[in-house]
């Protein structure tokens, strides 16, 4: 049986960084992966290009129980940090709206960037490896996987939640966690695309279509494109209010945000023969601004219609009501809402607070970051949190 200062599970963003954080502090760091390739969901991110990080990265970003819970690991690692490490390794980036970072070339150029910093820090890698059984007593945590059998005094999970399952994600972190008695909160799918039921069949037709909205749920909106999808709606905008979404809840949507209040009633005094249809098309995709229309009892000339339908007609437009009936679910979720519950984790070095040597990050806890480069910073900061204080650990 191999010993070693710490074993990671999960060769993931959040797992890379933190075995190459404690491996350079001089720790005999091992990580198991179940798939045969690092760094699986940084590769497909971003288009390929991966948006490792986002400039406006702070706590108000991210969703979880404990809203705080965040603010000491990314304080501490932040995505300045990240990126003077990308630019000591020549890796070329740009930045896209909302202070989204991406790589000019490849997200290849990430993932073997992390596994250089794990070379460096002479981190074993064991890939196409899964974990069998792990048990912990006598202050070793002892690891069976298709390898072999690891011992150490701490273990990290890093095997993120079960969003994406193709790339091999599964909610094994928390099966794990409750074995050692963490609590978890309920996962379900974020960032993910949401679905309308039948009686939303005429926007369900507009497939393909795309403008810029505000969508609303609760107390969160967020000002970017949606994209009517053959089962619903989805886009940057939906994507991300997805995050707040609940079942049963609906989803405002303002489909000319900016708009000045009295704006139709102004455009009749200017094209009093339009139909309601021509004036939409101005600012809105033809196919759209139709099938608005045809559920805005306007019929005929604008010209025809009293300024109190119009006014109605304006705040429908500003709050368009859509019930989704549900998601795409973790197949199409970017990421996961939920997973092991803060309340058990120091938000200084992400250790169980009831079972030392044991460490939780990234994904699998329960911090979700909104799109655009947040999770991975979290990842980032999470994993740079628990490597450093292995370091700690072990020199104490």
């Amino acid at each position: 049986m191999e010993q070693y200062d710490a074993i990671v599970l999960g060769a993931g963003g959040a797992g890379l960084m933190c075995a190459a954080t404690a491996g350079q502090r001089g720790l005999r760091v091992l990580v198991i992966e179940h798939n045969d390739a690092a760094g699986r969901k940084i590769l497909i991110s971003g288009g390929g290009r991966c948006n490792f990080t986002n400039i406006g990265a702070a706590p108000a970003n991210y969703l979880s129980a404990n809203p705080h819970f965040a603010k000491s690991a990314l304080g501490r690692y932040t995505p300045v940090d990240f990126i003077a490490l990308v630019e000591a390794y020549g890796i070329a980036w740009h930045e896209k709206t909302l202070g989204q970072l991406f790589c000019d070339g490849s997200a290849r150029q990430i993932v073997d960037m992390l596994l250089e910093e794990c070379a460096k820090g002479a981190v074993a890698i064991a890939l196409g490896s899964a974990v069998r059984d792990v048990d912990h007593a006598n202050g070793q945590f002892t690891v069976r996987s298709d390898t072999g059998t690891a011992s150490a005094p701490a273990l990290v999970i890093a095997t993120g939640g079960p969003s994406i399952p193709k790339l091999g994600a599964t909610g094994f972190a928390y099966d794990l966690a409750r074995k050692f008695g963490l609590k978890v909160v309920e996962p379900r799918p974020a960032l993910v695309p949401l679905t309308l039921p039948g009686s939303d069949a005429l926007f369900r037709d507009l497939s393909g279509v795309s403008t810029e909205v505000v969508a609303r749920v609760g107390q969160a909106a967020f000002r970017e494109a949606a994209l009517f999808t053959h089962r619903g709606l989805s886009g940057p905008a939906i994507l991300q209010i997805s995050s707040y979404w609940r079942h049963g809840e609906p989803v405002a949507i303002d489909l000319l945000p900016g708009a000045a209040p009295g704006w139709l009633a102004a455009a009749k005094r200017d094209r009093p023969k339009a139909s309601l249809a021509a004036v939409l098309s101005a600012q809105l995709p033809a196919r759209l601004a139709e099938a608005l229309t045809e559920r805005i009892a306007i019929d005929g000339a604008i010209g025809g219609a009293t300024d109190k339908a119009l006014g109605e007609a304006e705040r429908r437009l500003a709050g368009w009501a859509f019930q989704p009936n549900g998601t795409e679910g973790f197949a199409k979720a970017e990421v996961t809402v939920g997973g092991i519950s803060t309340d058990g984790l120091s938000s200084r070095t992400m250790e169980a607070r009831r079972v030392p040597g044991l460490y939780a990050i990234g994904e699998a806890v329960d911090v979700t970051g909104w799109l655009g480069g947040y999770n991975f910073q979290w990842a980032w900061s999470s994993g740079w949190a628990a490597g450093q204080a292995l370091g700690e650990r072990e020199a104490a």
